[in-house]
């Protein structure tokens, strides 16, 4: 079992304050959005092997003996590579409204911009990678987010209540055409329309909504962060959510979402495939986002946490690239056995447990390689990752 050194990522939508906050370390008045636990190659995790060696990458360590660190099931199944990436997530702003491709997509748009020689590091490219990206946010505070559309009637509703002209096709759109049909349109007009006229749109939009609050209090938010941009208007298309601290929400391949604000502990598959629809300097891709998009109305499934009893608290997912579930260890409780033979990142959110003979903090973490003992004691919170073999 080693202790973790983790890079975090000073996003310009990140809290200055959250992940301090956690830590227990004084703010530095930069954002700090990110907090990577993993092997990623842009910012692996740091650990020291033996009194006298130096800090070593956790990517190189598991490049030199891939079985020993992952096992030999989760070898086969995902190759020679930790296939999630584990994170404290701190959101001051809202991040992009974005959406993921499904693993058959990923591995075809990558192999298209390979073909057509797109530079990998290009601000254009799409896919950086073969694989898909879902997810997992789960909330160590009051969360907001977007997931997923809205049913049709209610964006009409919604956006008729703003009463601004220019959103009236919209709404007309919405209430005469069957769903796929209606969101496909719409979201395609919003991103596709004059930039000049969508900027007055939205500046129109935002006025009122400021004016009505309410329910229209996160639409305002949103534009006094990102003034003048579609994906404003796209932003109402989609279900707000608010998570409680325990709640999370899964978001799978061709779900448009996006943070708002709050502290989570986010698991993703190891990709970097993110398709664009706003709130972003960033490119969009507007033919390729649509290709990928799921264009069906859905409630956000807010997942629970689910009791066995080991006292593992699981966050039934549909993927087997990530498996996150959490301890809540109670004074005097026996020590809770976590042993596996797949790899495992175990993270303290709270209080002072220990993992094995390593006393951990609020934001401090450890990788235990497959097969290894592990055992957690003592009081706090700690969320484990693994895989599914």
């Amino acid at each position: 079992m080693d202790r973790l050194s983790n890079t975090v990522r000073p996003y310009a939508w990140g809290s200055t304050t959250a992940i301090p906050e956690l830590l227990g370390t004084a703010p530095t008045g930069e954002p700090q959005a990110e907090m990577w636990m993993g092997a990623h190659p842009g910012a692996p995790s740091r650990l020291r092997r033996g009194h006298d060696s130096g800090e070593q990458a956790l990517s190189a360590v598991i490049d030199a003996d891939p079985e020993a660190e992952l096992g030999a099931a989760a070898v086969r199944k995902f190759g020679p590579r930790l296939p999630f990436l584990l994170k404290l997530l701190a959101a001051g702003s809202p991040l992009s409204l974005q959406v993921h491709p499904d693993l058959a997509q990923a591995k075809e748009g990558y192999e298209a911009e390979e073909r057509r020689g797109v530079p990998i590091d290009a601000p254009h490219r799409n896919y950086k990678d073969a694989n898909h990206k879902p997810e997992l946010i789960c909330a160590l505070t009051p969360f907001d987010g977007l997931c997923g559309f809205r049913a049709p009637e209610a964006t009409a509703e919604l956006l008729e209540r703003l009463d601004v002209d220019s959103l009236k096709p919209y709404v007309d759109f919405l209430r005469a055409h069957p769903e796929e049909a209606a969101l496909r349109e719409v979201l395609t007009a919003v991103l596709t329309a004059d930039p000049d006229e969508m900027a007055a749109t939205v500046t129109e939009a935002a006025a009122a909504a400021d004016r009505l609050g309410g329910d229209f209090a996160p639409y305002v938010s949103i534009a006094h962060h990102y003034p003048g941009d579609p994906g404003v208007i796209a932003a109402m298309l989609l279900n707000y959510v608010q998570l409680q601290p325990g709640e999370a929400l899964f978001l799978g391949a061709g779900v448009p979402h996006a943070y708002l604000n709050g502290l989570g502990v986010e698991i993703m598959a190891n990709s970097d495939n993110v398709l664009r629809c706003g709130l972003t300097p960033k490119h969009v891709d507007v033919p390729e986002l649509l290709r990928i998009v799921r264009f069906e109305a859905a409630e956000p499934g807010v997942l629970r946490p689910e009791a066995s009893p080991t006292g593992e608290e699981l966050y039934e997912t549909p993927i087997d690239e990530f498996r996150l579930s959490r301890y809540a260890l109670a004074p005097g409780a026996e020590p809770r056995d976590v042993t596996a033979a797949t790899p495992q990142i175990l993270l303290c959110t709270a209080g002072t447990p220990q993992a094995n003979d390593i006393e951990l903090a609020p934001g401090g973490s450890v990788f235990v390689a497959a097969g290894e003992k592990a055992e957690l004691s003592g009081t706090g919170t700690v969320f484990r990752a693994t895989v599914v073999v």
